[in-house]
């Protein structure tokens, strides 16, 4: 578990196991820590010199040998601190050659009809190009096909993307089963989404906002179709208003 969780931060998957047994380790030489981070000798070297570079790990020189030594736990703040620097300034070169990438740019959206997006980093991309046009008079809509097998997977997944909904300001209205009224993500979330439920099997797992609908799959690995069209977004929107009218809080 905190593998994973260090890995979010940015690490790689060796980076991680070298900095954990360097916690426990100390101060050390290479061999030490190759051998209790179960990282080839070949290897080692190379994920040292990226942890110091991302200044996780520091060096010093005793009798012509390197001893190598992690940052305290509580300093990592300083490494994400540096992470959103440089995203910062990742985002401003974006920002002034964007204008150049469309003017090269062979297509629009008006002739992309559909896009499909698979697995969870997937289903983020096409949320975040669902909503990347906001018009804040308009209320997202959204039918929710409860699935118990992957409930959990899936209540993870759109409290995770709460943050991002909160920072566009948009605001929901779904319907869904019963059975999600008692999930904790509808009790977290309830300040932006209005739900109402019913006792009969919905279409699906949609979303629909302005021109655009987010058909989704839930699985193993789940798997996401973006379509524009206004005609199948007002289709779905009028079938979701007539449900709306019967629905139950």
């Amino acid at each position: 578990m905190i593998e994973q969780e260090l890995q979010s931060l940015g690490l790689t998957g060796g980076e991680t196991k070298a900095y954990l047994a360097m916690l426990e380790l100390g101060s050390s030489t290479v061999g030490p820590i190759a051998k209790k981070s179960g990282i080839s000798y070949s290897k080692i070297y190379e994920v040292l010199q990226r942890l110091i570079e991302k200044g996780i790990v520091s060096f010093i020189i005793k009798e012509k040998t390197k001893y190598f030594q992690s940052i305290e736990p509580k300093l990592l703040y300083k490494f994400l601190d540096k992470q959103e620097l440089e995203i910062e300034k990742s985002r401003d070169r974006l920002n002034k050659i964007i204008p150049e990438l469309e003017k090269r740019t062979k297509f629009t959206m008006d002739k992309q009809e559909a896009e499909i997006f698979i697995g969870i980093k997937g289903l983020r991309t096409a949320y975040e190009k669902m909503f990347s046009d906001i018009d804040k008079k308009e209320i997202a809509l959204f039918f929710y096909a409860y699935k118990e097998e992957f409930a959990g997977e899936i209540d993870n997944f759109y409290y995770r993307l709460a943050p991002f909904y909160k920072s566009i300001n948009i605001r929901f209205r779904g319907l869904s089963s019963k059975q999600w009224a008692k999930s904790e993500y509808v009790k977290k979330t309830a300040s932006f989404i209005d739900s109402k439920y019913v006792e009969f099997p919905l279409p699906g797992t949609i979303d629909i906002y302005q021109d655009m609908i987010l058909e989704i799959a839930w699985g193993n690995k789940p798997v996401g179709i973006l379509i524009q069209s206004k005609e199948i977004a007002q289709n779905y929107r009028t079938y979701f208003n007539e449900v709306w009218k019967i629905a139950k809080k």
